[in-house]
């Protein structure tokens, strides 16, 4: 891979080089030439010209992976335009919230996403398009509908011997450039909208080249949504601008339809969460083994390296076969899984990062990672630990650099918050680093929770509507054994005054747990409650002390 200054330069020479091998693939559906491709965003350019999007202007895109979605985002960007990528697992009203906060002026959506949404909720919305047939669901612009009702004749007009590669000629950004909003939460009145310069994205996928180098026509699974930059970046943006073919699931990612997918592609490169890890690695793998060895290699016992090579090479099957790495990111792998992979050899990786960093952080080659970390700073970037002594006392894992966001979009305050005057930018991670610079996570230092498939979680977003239900007088989420639980102190006045006995208040708590839940994302859901029978314990200026309840047992 040639550096390139403008990142859009990646995809515009990667578009021209590879313009006759397969690109975006939905997993037993259809495949995208990069050609096809290259169409295709000729077609939507078209589309945004006619109707007067200009660069700059904001374009969300909210559905499932697929092939449809790649080609919206891949069309905003190369336009000039702003990418705004939205969860399709967000409630309608945090859809709703994202697109009117992000004042974007397009949406694409799939089709279970935009059964759930009120174009009335969104009102400046100039239109809305189905992802997957470009339909036009709504339209507040004529020329937007005469554009859309018209656009076969205008392409044919355009490019009467059809879409050539000379014809290729795309926005040319610059660093600073804003490339895209990444929202970390949906939760109405909550989202802080990340902005990514094209600077980040640029060093993000230089890096994976790097460290995790693959080659044109080679394959990729996209397991990971393309809604969070873990994904975009590792599956698809990286993927796209070195010619690789990325296929999409599009459908909810299990294990099981996992599994299939890296047997029929055998993918070059895998990127996944612990979660998917864990469970094929315990399911598939260790109950093909003797029970007794399975016991025995997740405590690292000495076996011998032909057994090893045995199980490594039954582990790597069951990944595809042909992959050369696979990377974890997202949450914290399991200790006990991480000894097993290490003791067979078995080619992985564990990487940090946030959405603010578009998102790599730290990360390794696979065979210089130390075990339990997350490897040591990435390239262009620098991290430190705001601790007296980094290699034995847990401190504040803070990093600065090229991957660094712009800020959260509309929202100045909040990044003073993050980012110091020295430019430093706190994570709210606590972290130890050794002499060699391997930085080994310890957990949260502030309130951030992540739950077991990589997806960030603000606890005070959930509290806020938690505190306003019946009869709650204070509110804490943590997070036990992976599951969310609510510590509630009730308002105890307020329900003794109503009637209610101390089996009414448990019953009302459950029902608040499950209006709660009703109004949340699947990855957010409570799963427990307890009561506590006084209140939490505050600071000076009236604030919970969270910490004194994060390891409590439920």
């Amino acid at each position: 891979m040639k550096h390139q200054n403008c990142f859009i330069d990646y995809i515009e020479q990667s578009i021209i080089n590879n313009w006759d091998l397969n690109a975006l693939t939905d997993y037993k559906g259809a495949t995208l030439q990069y050609k096809d491709v290259a169409r295709k965003i000729a077609k939507t350019h078209l589309l945004f010209e006619e109707c007067g999007i200009k660069k700059g202007d904001k374009v969300a895109i909210c559905g499932r992976n697929s092939s449809f979605w790649a080609v919206a985002f891949l069309a905003t960007v190369t336009y000039g335009a702003v990418a705004v990528p939205v969860l399709h697992e967000f409630k309608a009203d945090n859809i709703h919230n994202i697109v009117n906060h992000s004042e974007a002026r397009i949406l694409f959506v799939g089709d279970q996403a935009w059964e759930n949404l009120n174009e009335e909720l969104m009102p400046n919305l100039e239109g809305i398009f189905l992802l997957n047939t470009y339909d036009l669901l709504h339209s507040r612009s004529e020329k937007l509908t005469y554009a859309r009702e018209n656009l076969n004749a205008l392409y044919g007009k355009k490019y009467p011997k059809n879409f050539r590669k000379e014809h290729i000629c795309y926005h040319k950004n610059h660093e600073e450039e804003l490339a895209l909003i990444n929202y970390t939460s949906g939760t109405t009145g909550f989202s802080k909208g990340v902005m990514l310069p094209y600077r980040s994205l640029t060093s993000n996928v230089e890096y994976c080249y790097e460290k995790h180098p693959i080659n044109p026509g080679e394959k990729i699974v996209a397991t990971l949504p393309m809604g969070h930059v873990y994904g975009m970046t590792y599956d698809f943006l990286y993927g796209i601008t070195v010619g690789a073919q990325v296929y999409f699931l599009t459908r909810m990612p299990s294990p099981k339809i996992i599994l299939q997918a890296y047997a029929d592609v055998q993918p070059k490169l895998i990127a996944c969460v612990p979660l998917i890890v864990d469970k094929i690695i315990r399911k598939t793998i260790l109950p093909k083994l003797d029970n007794k060895l399975s016991k025995f290699l997740l405590h690292v016992p000495i076996v011998s390296d032909k057994l090893k090579a045995s199980i490594l090479e039954e582990t790597k099957k069951t990944f595809g076969g042909n992959f050369s790495e696979l990377i974890i990111g997202g949450a914290s792998l399991n200790a006990a899984i991480e000894d097993f992979m290490k003791s067979i050899n078995f080619p992985y990786t564990v990487g940090y990062g946030m959405t603010e960093c578009g998102p790599i952080i730290t990360s390794d080659y696979w065979k210089d990672l130390k075990k339990y970390s997350c490897g040591r700073a990435a390239s262009r970037m620098e991290v430190k630990i705001a601790s007296k002594d980094p290699e034995n006392i847990p401190g504040e894992l803070l990093c600065k650099g090229t991957n660094l966001m712009l800020g959260y979009y509309k929202n100045e305050e909040a990044t003073k918050e993050v980012i110091d005057a020295d430019g430093w930018f706190h994570t709210g991670d606590m972290a130890i680093m050794d002499k060699d610079g391997y930085v080994t996570l310890k957990g949260r230092c502030k309130n951030l929770l992540m739950n077991a498939s990589g997806q960030n979680i603000y606890p005070e977003e959930i509290e806020s509507v938690l505190n306003n239900m019946p009869f709650v007088a204070e509110s804490l989420i943590v997070m036990q054994n992976s599951k969310l639980v609510a510590l509630i102190y009730p308002d105890y006045d307020d329900a003794f005054a109503n009637g209610l006995s101390e089996e009414d208040i448990e019953k009302a708590m459950e029902a608040n747990r499950a209006s709660l839940n009703q109004q949340l994302p699947a990855y957010e859901q409570i799963t427990k409650i307890k009561i506590y029978q006084e209140e939490f314990e505050k600071t000076a200026k009236k604030s919970i002390k969270r910490f004194m309840y994060q390891g409590e047992e439920c």
